[in-house]
């Protein structure tokens, strides 16, 4: 028997419990794995409340990201060994998998060896957001150097990893923030410039760092009303990736804008990644080498306890984080 976290119905972080369970033993193309940590993410808070792209079905498991000791492999699993330190990257569903225990099942596929400088808590901390970022920066958008990328959103661990990234392949990142109290955080993480979206007018000040140009790629996980701003501060031929619905207000098309900067707006999920193993591959080399390194280092905001799990999805929910939040096991 082991202990996970599962909720036997939707709610808030409260409807989260600590079950005990027995775990079978790893299937063809399994791991089982001895979890030391858990990262925390929004999807798993949207879909603990039944906002997500699937629907609960109870009593649910949850968990992306995790990382820890392989305990036993499955049948024709040979990149693998009883004893490796791995991480385990979000490439699977909640109806699928889930990591949050104390020992879980998961995907060999979805698993890679991480540095051996990194500690359980940064392992853990690490493949959610650079991936995602990976993803759609680098795999989709080519970016590279000389390219400007603006990044709503700019404090939470993805926006962290998209400034990291865009800085190790030569891009400009500029960061966006509600808040004055985070611009020196923002530019001690790497942001070549930072718009202040309440003091400023962030078309006017994206058109002023650009030369009147606009950035080429749009990273957003909000958008809302800003979305159209954001086309306008887009240079011709841009992308806008939409890769997140923080905001609770309709999402306008910015028409006239797209059309005259012949831009292109597109939906992003992690999964058109992780769910192809090439381009997952692709991306696994490209953290992993970031991270030894050190082009790419996670942020870890706070850490809570597994017994503290409810207080965890709390403190996620209060958006107070600057970076990662991860439950030690």
């Amino acid at each position: 028997m082991t202990r996970v976290v599962r909720f036997h119905e939707e709610g808030g972080p409260e409807v989260l419990r600590i079950d005990d369970v027995e775990v079978a033993e790893p299937g063809p193309g399994e791991i089982r794995l001895r979890v030391k940590a858990l990262g925390i993410n929004r999807a798993e808070v949207m879909f603990r409340k039944g906002e997500y792209l699937i629907a609960p079905q109870f009593p649910q498991g949850l968990g992306y990201e995790a990382a820890g000791e392989v305990e036993s492999v499955g049948p024709n699993v040979t990149e693998f060994a009883v004893g490796d330190a791995v991480s385990v990257i979000p490439a699977f569903q909640f109806d699928e998998y889930a990591l949050y225990g104390e020992t879980v099942l998961a995907p060999a596929r979805a698993a890679v060896k991480h540095p051996a400088h990194l500690d359980w808590t940064e392992a853990a901390g690490s493949w959610m957001q650079f991936m995602t970022a990976w993803g759609a920066l680098i795999d989709i958008a080519k970016l590279g150097e000389g390219d400007t990328v603006l990044i709503p959103a700019a404090s939470s661990s993805v926006g962290l990893a998209a400034i990291q990234i865009a800085n190790a392949v030569g891009a400009r990142p500029i960061a966006l923030t509600r808040s004055q109290s985070k611009v020196a955080m923002l530019q001690s993480e790497g942001a070549a410039d930072v718009v202040v979206t309440e003091d400023s007018d962030l078309v006017t000040e994206v058109m002023r760092l650009t030369d009147g140009h606009g950035a080429r790629v749009v990273f957003d996980p909000v958008g809302g009303p800003t979305f159209a701003e954001l086309s306008r501060a887009t240079a011709e031929h841009g992308i806008l990736f939409i890769y997140g619905a923080l905001s609770d207000q309709p999402t306008p098309l910015p028409l006239l804008s797209m059309l005259g900067g012949l831009q292109t707006a597109r939906g992003y999920q992690l999964f058109e990644i992780t769910g192809d193993d090439a381009r997952l591959a692709r991306g696994k080399r490209f953290i992993v080498d970031g991270l030894e390194s050190g082009a790419l280092k996670p942020r870890i905001d706070r850490t809570f306890a597994f017994d503290d799990i409810v207080d965890a999805h709390r403190y996620m929910e209060s958006n107070q984080q600057i970076g990662k939040i991860v439950v030690t096991v």
